[in-house]
């Protein structure tokens, strides 16, 4: 159970974002899981994969770590291109079998048949917009929570089987005053509270 696969889902604009902050986060991650006995595999969505060679990825996998900037309020569109791909790849191949209804038994509920139950998932992002505007009813997103706000990228994990661990966000990464060492050291913090305590 010390499979982990960093999913890097940056997506390059030139000026605006150019992956050095993300790449920072992979960095430290991929240091944690080394240091801590982890088997880790890599993918960068911005690269020329293999849709086969990822299925692969995910059925090896016991743990998924997808590392990404929030672009209009969600994934980049590479990287939700890449989910789309790889997850219908895995239809009865690992990722999942169906929506789980059956016929048969009524009982069965949509989202069910995913493949992955044993795997768990730990979304880490990168934001423009401050902490203060999840769960907060006077803020922009209307008082949900960053979870809440992530709704549709964590059902995606989860109606193939996933489990959440605890989410990671970095807020208002334009500030001049922007700690990224601090940050860098409550992600870590994270990882351990999230990976160390479920092996």
């Amino acid at each position: 159970m010390n499979n982990i696969l960093i999913i890097n889902g940056h997506q390059y604009y030139e000026g605006i974002a150019e992956g050095k902050l993300t790449e920072k986060f992979i960095d430290a991650a991929n240091d944690f899981f080394t240091t801590n006995g982890f088997t880790v595999q890599n993918t960068v969505v911005e690269s020329d994969y293999s849709v086969e060679q990822e299925v692969e990825k995910f059925k090896w996998a016991d743990y998924i770590l997808l590392q990404y900037p929030v672009y209009w309020m969600g994934l980049p569109w590479i990287t939700k291109k890449y989910i789309d791909e790889i997850f219908s790849a895995g239809a009865n191949n690992g990722i999942y079998a169906d929506d789980g209804r059956s016929r048969k038994d009524p009982s069965k509920q949509y989202g069910s048949g995913g493949l992955m139950q044993a795997k768990k998932y730990m979304l880490s992002m990168t934001y423009n917009c401050p902490a203060t505007e999840f769960s907060n009813k006077e803020g922009f997103f209307d008082g949900l929570s960053l979870d809440e706000a992530n709704i549709a990228t964590h059902k995606t994990f989860q109606f193939c089987g996933a489990e959440a661990l605890k989410t990671y966000a970095i807020h208002d990464i334009f500030k001049s005053d922007l700690n990224v060492d601090a940050e860098l050291e409550r992600f870590t913090a994270t990882l351990q509270q999230n990976f160390m305590n479920t092996k």
